[in-house]
């Protein structure tokens, strides 16, 4: 189901304050764990607007912030040409790790 960006911003606002809540925190509590002013967060719950920063200090105040990291995927691949570059990059940018022999005791 495709949502308008109005829609897409009412339920981020409502998700931002079902999680405040379930935390046990007051808009005030939450703000000032967020380091923003009470309203800039209260503008976040109620209309779900808000700068990228304050977002992002919100998501790390309620503890999300592992989930900002799902926003934007790459897209699919649509041709094998374009997989075989992507896992080319991704070998390439990969930390290489060496394999050690297992250690054998000397009796």
């Amino acid at each position: 189901m495709l949502n308008t960006p109005t829609e897409l911003l009412h339920d981020l606002a409502g998700r931002i304050k079902s999680r405040r809540v379930a935390l046990g925190w007051t808009q005030q509590t939450a703000a000032a764990r967020a380091g923003v002013t009470y309203r800039t967060w209260r503008r976040l719950e109620t209309q779900g607007k808000a700068s990228i920063d304050d977002l992002v200090k919100a998501a790390v105040a309620l503890r999300c912030e592992e989930a900002l990291g799902t926003l934007f995927p790459l897209p699919a691949a649509t041709t094998l040409d374009d997989l075989m570059r992507r896992q080319a990059r991704d070998q390439v940018s990969a930390p290489r790790t060496r394999a050690r022999a297992p250690r054998t005791r000397v009796s």
